[in-house]
């Protein structure tokens, strides 16, 4: 792999730490735009740091998971070092690699901060340096646990992420304050990737809308506000009549006291239509439903069509039991990422990837009432008007953007 051209920001990244005027920073902050290709010109930098100031020492490369750093920053970076002459010796059962350059040899551990847990993970080590990607999807006990252990003579801090709320803990505490805390602050936009055409940037714009968009096109740490999907449009994303499927999902957000809501997915011409849906509120009936008579209505719901998969809250431990003990399904644990599901429903609709039967006038009405929360500091919709909204989110996460290989879904499958 190699590298044909850097912009004047991606260089500015790779060799702050030896330009005089720059090198006394004891950290640098790179934030902006998706693709503007900060992250690897970011790694690259930090390794060639790290190989040219120091022997026998160790460094870490944190993401949100061990996978998404891998992801992100190990697999790119890897043959772009190994082509200018490093040698990369990777123990991935152990989660580090041993990277020697010009007889210099130093170990880099690879860690996820998935959760207030992870901080244990890392605690006790001595580093002399750390890049934590994605530094926003981490919470502040582990960044903060991780920054504690960066005790050697010379150290240096990396960040990266994209923007996020402008109430963000680390928006307010390092970027805001970079000068006090002695950081290197670089922007990016999708202008500074030189390898990314003018027909990718457009992609990208189209992908994205509302604060996404303002996100990750622009790259501004901007607040979420009012309605969650500004961009369903009733005119495009509501259909009449009958589409004929190959492929058939149920996604259920269950409750006993709050509403239930089950949605019958299929797919056609790559385009994921909701053909029916149940919708059971107790308070409004005032009457509850059992298990048994909510999996009735599942089967109902089904009629006739083959069901390649039930996906269900993760918390409704006893109708996934449930669903089951009857045999007739394969059901499986929702992920319940909320603002990466928002974000990847966001982008589907844009793309008119989700059509929603007449007859869903559940669904249809909540789009009209989901909103932001105005008094939360993060990313954090208003816990009302959201069970046909949880529902589809569900199915989004679980189907439409996981993949639809119904063989591979093992991991997810309710034990």
């Amino acid at each position: 792999m190699k590298i044909e051209k850097f912009s004047r920001k991606q260089k500015l990244v790779v060799n702050w730490w030896k330009n005089p005027a720059l090198c006394g920073h004891d950290a640098i902050i790179c934030d902006g735009a998706v693709r503007s290709g900060k992250t690897l010109s970011m790694s690259l930098g930090f390794v060639l740091w790290a190989s040219c100031e120091f022997n026998g020492n160790s460094f870490a490369i944190c993401g949100k998971t061990i996978n998404s750093v891998r992801r992100n920053v190990i697999t790119p970076l890897l043959p772009l070092l190994q082509n200018y002459g490093f040698v990369c010796l990777e123990k991935i059962s152990r989660n580090y690699i041993d990277i020697t350059f010009l007889g210099k040899t130093n170990r880099f551990y690879i860690f996820g901060g998935r959760d207030n847990s992870s901080a244990s993970l890392i605690q006790g080590m001595t580093l002399a340096g750390i890049l934590l990607d994605e530094v926003v999807l981490m919470p502040r006990s582990f960044v903060e646990q991780a920054l504690a252990r960066c005790s050697v003579e010379r150290s240096k801090i990396w960040f990266n992420c994209n923007p996020d709320n402008p109430y963000h803990w680390f928006y307010n505490e390092w970027i805001k304050k970079s000068v006090e805390k002695n950081a290197l602050y670089v922007h990016f936009t999708m202008n500074d990737n030189p390898a990314l055409s003018q027909n990718l940037r457009n992609r990208y714009k189209k992908l994205y809308s509302g604060t996404f968009y303002d996100r990750f096109v622009l790259g501004r740490w901007t607040a979420s506000k009012d309605i969650v999907y500004s961009v369903f449009n009733p005119e495009k994303h509501v259909y009449k009549g009958e589409v004929q499927c190959e492929r058939y999902y149920i996604s259920c957000d269950y409750g006993t006291v709050n509403p239930s809501s089950f949605g019958l997915w299929g797919l056609h011409d790559d385009v994921w239509y909701r053909l029916r849906e149940y919708y059971y509120s107790s308070k409004k009936t005032g009457v509850s439903r059992t298990d048994e008579e909510h999996y009735t209505a599942l089967e109902n719901l089904a009629g006739d069509f083959n069901i390649n998969r039930v996906i269900v809250d993760p918390s409704s431990a006893s109708f996934i039991e449930c669903i089951r003990r009857h045999g007739k399904f394969r059901v499986v644990k929702a992920n319940n990422d909320v603002i990466t599901g928002i974000r990847n429903v966001s982008t589907l609709l844009k793309q008119n990837k989700l059509m929603f039967h007449e007859s869903c006038t559940d669904i249809i009405r909540e789009f009209s009432l989901y909103r932001w929360s105005e008094k939360s500091v993060s990313d954090t919709p208003v816990k009302e008007n959201d069970h046909a909204m949880d529902d589809m989110r569900y199915f989004v996460m679980n189907v439409a953007i996981a993949g639809n290989n119904d063989d591979i879904f093992a991991l997810s499958v309710a034990r």
